[in-house]
């Protein structure tokens, strides 16, 4: 790389005295030299020649890793952080597939179907799975409809799901697999890599206890145990102080150790799962297979997934769920070991957890540089946005615009942008 040239491009970004550059908050992690904050503030196409940047661009991209976490479905459902409206949404998670498509982006997905989100507003193993496997048939049916190739988006799909304490997640992912690879294969003609149902595990929050906080670590290690039995793709252990904060750097550590324990000390993990076969396991495969089939129906009777929306159908059943739970938990009819049952004779030992909360001086910096970036780039930024609502507005991939505006735009800049192109979300009452 041209040095001079990098300072020289620096130095016209921020040749205002007003104007400062991003710094690295906080001291250097141990064994970083601090070499690459040069570059904070700048962007590639500011230092290098345009056909270098782009054809780096172009390889690059077509080989990062990772996924995107955008299921707007799951969002309305479950979460309640839709901002955009949801048809505008789904358009957005279309631009994204489709520009994969375009620049052979293989190996990052588009979307992460999410039932853990769904688990964890209330919905029972069956509801999660049901729920989330139907979403993921819609953003099929979408993305076909726009003329997408299936063996193509097909393997761009990933999954997201709960692991709790219910015996049905014992069989969650090889329903699922067996559901999802059924219906790619013999009702959208789907090629073998299509078909393979790839999904995350997340051991469940919901599980988590402020009482007895300790035993937290117990039910992660047994969820933990039933996600690698199941074969998962991938896995999150969550901390045991999540139950109340964000969790530390020690709770993180013992999470962690729940993982590598089992993959490299427990001798059954290093095998194929050693339940298989056994009649409980196989029974509740085929249980849970028809219940999710039922609750498929009963989706199909009000309309799909969309239609059943319209009516809160899905919000309704995770609400009538999570009401169900908590009164079980409640009344003791669900046993939770040191929190209805089983209670500590000597009480609850108070928790000296430190809560971990943003300080004043760091918001400051925070919105200090935020402003600073936005003057800095407030003339591109401008043109960027424009570039992303003639997009909008005239039916082109807006996320290729989106990439090009995150050079020189805030999230909020580009959120009030779309929002006057895509209107806001109005939940249906």
């Amino acid at each position: 790389m041209n040095q001079f040239l990098t300072e020289k491009k620096i130095k016209g970004i921020y040749k205002r005295k007003d104007v400062q550059r991003p710094t690295y908050q906080g001291k250097l992690p141990e064994g970083n030299n601090g070499l690459g904050l040069m570059l904070l503030g700048v962007t590639g196409d500011l230092v290098l020649e345009k056909s270098i940047y782009e054809k780096i661009k172009r390889e690059t991209i077509a080989q990062v890793r990772g996924t995107v976490q955008a299921d707007i479905l799951k969002e309305d459902q479950a979460q309640n952080t839709c901002i955009f409206s949801t048809e505008f949404a789904l358009r957005l998670m279309g631009d994204v597939q489709e520009y994969f498509i375009e620049q052979q982006v293989r190996n990052f997905y588009s979307v992460s179907i999410s039932g853990y989100h769904i688990a964890e507003a209330g919905a029972n193993p069956i509801t999660q799975l049901a729920f989330t496997l139907s979403n993921g048939f819609t953003y099929v049916e979408y993305y076909l409809s726009r003329g997408m190739d299936i063996n193509q988006f097909g393997p761009n799909l990933s999954f997201f799901f709960s692991n709790g304490i219910d015996p049905e997640y014992a069989v969650i992912g090889r329903v699922a697999r067996k559901i999802w690879a059924k219906a790619m294969k013999y009702t959208y003609g789907a090629n073998a890599r299509a078909q393979m149902l790839k999904y995350h595990i997340q051991t469940s929050g919901r599980s988590l206890h402020a009482q007895e906080i300790d035993f937290n670590d117990i039910r992660t290690t047994l969820q933990a145990l039933s996600a690698i039995y199941d074969n998962c793709n991938s896995l999150h252990t969550n901390a045991y102080d999540e139950a109340i904060t964000t969790p530390s750097e020690e709770s993180v550590r013992r999470a962690l150790a729940i993982q590598l324990i089992i993959n490299n000390e427990w001798g059954l993990a290093k095998n194929e799962n050693p339940n298989q076969g056994a009649f409980i396991l196989e029974e509740l495969t085929e249980l849970v297979e028809e219940a999710v089939l039922l609750e498929f129906e009963k989706i199909s009777e009000r309309g799909g997934v969309l239609g059943a929306m319209e009516t809160g159908y899905q919000r309704g059943k995770i609400q009538d769920e999570s009401m169900s739970y908590e009164h079980k938990k409640h009344d003791g009819t669900l046993p939770i070991i040191g929190v209805n049952t089983f209670l500590n004779p000597k009480g609850n030992k108070d928790v000296t957890i430190e809560l971990a909360r943003s300080t004043d001086d760091e918001k400051d910096s925070q919105i200090s540089r935020l402003q600073s970036y936005n003057e800095a780039n407030k003339d591109k930024s401008k043109q960027a946005l424009e570039r992303i609502k003639h997009a909008a507005i005239n039916n082109e991939n807006i996320f290729a615009e989106l990439i090009e505006a995150t050079k020189c735009s805030s999230l909020g800049e580009i959120s009030n942008t779309l929002f006057e192109v895509g209107g806001q979300y109005r939940r249906n009452m």
